[in-house]
């Protein structure tokens, strides 16, 4: 057996999850093919095969068969194709809608004062029968494909309700039938069109070329001859075209593709900037780090296009109650023929029942509410992540760098056993120099400050939830919480500091305490209001999760008014994400996405702040806040709710239509005309009330 490798194959005719599924299994079927996810936002199938065993005429050929295409094209160019060509099909669709509704008119009018039998005599029936099957042809070649591979559609459905009114002579009612089967289909592809456009619009935003140096001259490049390491030039009003660092000059920058803010931010040397923001003011020369896929932006589409892999419990419903729902209209369509003998009635239930209304009332909205929230730089990983935020009762909160700015400075420095203090610093952070934790920036940062000369550390260990061990000097090092340091509780002075809400860190050598540095961290200004939103929204219990002491952990949870938990080991945190699991309650955790990953992944929804340009914490968490900005919080909750009102409007919607249908259908006060015309309208029912979903304020 060869390597596997994973490939993304571009689908083209799916308009609703019923779809997705008949292109997976047909592709699923191949020998070869160990998994595959079809995503109906982006339009692709994502496969990972074995390329010995599987090719890829095989993978179109499966695809045709299921009744959809893979294009010959390149798929950016395809995309570039369709947006060209995207007035012109709204024109083309509204006239096809006013024409259609005239056509209606006439035969419903016509129907009702017995003109249209008149009209329709006048034609021989086997002409009328023959225009309906070459009308109807591509779609019964569809259905004889779809069963085929044992698959029961809506069209099947429709087509036994055709058939069933040339049975009886009614070739006139058949052809509206057949005319109204186009129109269905329309309106599904234009609903599902309108909630990929959020989706469509991000990766829109996507560069497809940079301004490259090259061998002392500068060339325009397409962004994927670009490579890692080259030197982009960036003007005024460029898009910036890679994720990198800025080598030369200094511009504005607008973020929001990226993080969703608007406001522009100022760059210069040695700053990083990211694909897909745009150069407002001045000019950049930029060395390019990640490229195409792999920067930050190419990430976020990624993640917002497969989002539909992560499906809410809702949405599988909804699926799998769309699997019984054919087959047990086509039981009601046997009933009604078996009392009532009416072959119209019979029909007029096989037309009116709508599955695809039932399962596209979930994704819709799902896809609506992703992409307009990545445009505000909220990455939200699929609907299950947006049903669980939108029950959830339990916020658990980390406390540096997600409560706090991530940015402490030490404000005390005390000498213990008759060191000074300028040694005892230059000790801690000469130990400290290879550690990224927030406190020990800060140690560096004021060892920076004094001037102090450090020296390179031997022998360095990370201890999370701690601190650090260092070999400095031939000296061990010890720098850390209480846990960490033996006799840190006989520091004097360690009570005070920590009752003013600051955090000690601990320094001993050779295991003897000799002294003590106090960080204070500032804490965001918009936490408190955000905190009481969330308890507005219905959240029952938040918790601060922190390793620090109780006296600093308790002046931070009274500012804040939430309950705390102190002295926390990163697997501490995960069990207390469990305990409240077990007790059956829909846990949020928040945190920083590096440090916090365990916890986040655990609970059942864990949000990461600040996460721009952060590959770990983007995979971390699932749901991503493009910026550091605790505003974002409650506007995510706020945003998953009413995702799901509209989700479960929908659902209401089309239950309550479709039996209304299939009762009025079966009684026989529904005819097939009007049945096969009501067959379309849920549709849009359900475009209209997800759309709302695009404009989220």
């Amino acid at each position: 057996m060869s390597e596997l490798k994973t490939i993304e194959v571009p689908v083209k005719g799916m308009d609703c999850a019923e779809c997705t599924q008949h292109v997976q299994h047909a592709i699923a079927g191949l020998q070869g093919v160990e998994s595959v996810n079809v995503f109906l936002a982006s339009e692709k199938a994502v496969i990972r095969l074995d390329p010995a065993r599987v090719e890829m005429p095989a993978i179109r050929k499966a695809v045709a068969d299921a009744g959809y295409s893979v294009p010959e094209t390149d798929p950016a160019k395809m995309e570039s194709e369709q947006r060209t060509t995207e007035d012109f099909t709204r024109r083309i669709l509204t006239l096809f809608a006013v024409v259609f509704g005239f056509v209606l008119f006439v035969v419903v009018v016509g129907e009702w004062l017995g003109l249209f039998e008149e009209l329709t005599a006048r034609v021989p029936f086997w002409l009328g029968a023959g225009l309906v099957i070459l009308a109807g042809l591509p779609i019964f070649r569809n259905v004889i494909r779809s069963a085929l591979h044992r698959q029961i559609t809506s069209h099947m459905l429709m087509s036994l309700g055709v058939l069933a009114a040339l049975a009886v002579g009614q070739w006139a009612t058949a052809a509206v039938v057949i005319c109204f089967m186009y129109v269905g289909e329309y309106v599904e592809n234009f609903t599902t069109e309108r909630a990929r456009r959020a989706v469509k619009n991000l990766t829109a935003l996507a560069p497809q070329t940079a301004r490259v140096e090259r061998d002392g001259q500068e060339i325009e490049l397409p962004i994927a001859d670009v490579r890692v390491g080259d030197t982009v030039v960036v003007r005024p009003g460029d898009k910036i075209p890679v994720d990198g660092q800025v080598l030369e000059g200094q511009a504005t920058v607008n973020q929001s593709a990226i993080t969703g803010e608007s406001m522009p931010v100022e760059v210069s040397v040695g700053a990083n900037v990211f694909a897909a923001t745009i150069a407002q003011l001045g000019s950049l020369r930029v060395r390019a780090t990640h490229i195409g896929a792999d920067t930050t932006f190419g990430h976020i589409i990624k993640l917002v296009e497969e989002a539909e892999a992560n499906r809410a419990d809702v949405q599988r419903f909804a699926d799998k109650f769309t699997a019984y729902y054919l087959p047990i209209v086509a039981g009601i369509a046997a009933v009604t023929f078996l009392i009532s003998r009416n072959p119209l009635a019979t029909a007029a239930v096989l037309v009116v029942a709508c599955s695809c209304s039932i399962a596209l009332a979930t994704p819709i909205a799902m896809l609506a509410s992703v992409g307009a929230a990545a445009q505000r730089g909220l990455l939200i990983k699929g609907g299950k992540y947006l049903e669980a935020l939108a029950r959830a009762d339990v916020v658990l909160l980390d406390k540096t760098g997600t409560l706090t700015l991530g940015k402490p400075q030490i404000t005390d420095v005390v000498s213990l056993n008759g060191i000074g203090e300028m040694e005892l610093l230059t000790l801690a952070a000469s130990a400290e120099r290879d550690s990224e934790h927030p406190l020990a920036r800060a140690v560096r940062e004021l060892a920076r400050e004094k001037n102090l000369a450090l020296v390179a550390p031997h022998e360095f260990q990370s201890i999370p939830g701690m601190g650090i061990r260092a070999q400095v000097n031939d000296k061990q090092i010890a720098v850390g919480n209480a846990r960490l340091v033996p006799d840190a509780n006989a520091a004097q002075n360690a009570r005070n500091l920590e009752a003013q809400g600051k955090t000690l860190l601990y320094v001993a050598v050779q295991d003897e305490l000799i002294g003590l540095l106090a960080a204070s961290d500032t804490l965001r200004p918009e936490v408190p209001d955000a905190v009481k939103q969330l308890r507005a929204l219905g959240v029952k219990k938040i918790e601060l999760l922190t390793g620090d002491n109780e006296r600093t952990a308790s002046a931070l949870a009274q500012q804040l008014g939430v309950d705390f938990r102190a002295n926390l080991l990163p697997q501490d945190k995960i069990a207390i994400v469990r305990e409240y699991q077990k007790q059956k309650h829909t846990v949020v955790m928040i945190g920083d996405g590096v440090n916090d990953a365990p916890a986040l992944a655990q609970a059942n929804v864990g949000i990461a702040m600040g996460v721009a340009g952060s590959d770990v914490a983007l995979e971390a968490a699932h749901v991503a806040l493009m910026r550091d900005d605790w505003n974002l919080v409650p506007d995510v909750f706020r945003i998953a709710q009413r995702t799901m009102r509209v989700v479960k409007t929908n659902l209401a919607f089309t239950a309550i239509y479709n039996t209304l249908g299939l009762t009025l259908a079966a009684f026989g006060f529904l005819p097939p005309i009007l049945a096969a015309a009501a067959q379309s309208l849920p549709d849009l029912g359900i475009l209209g009330n997800s759309s709302r979903l695009l404009r989220q304020k």
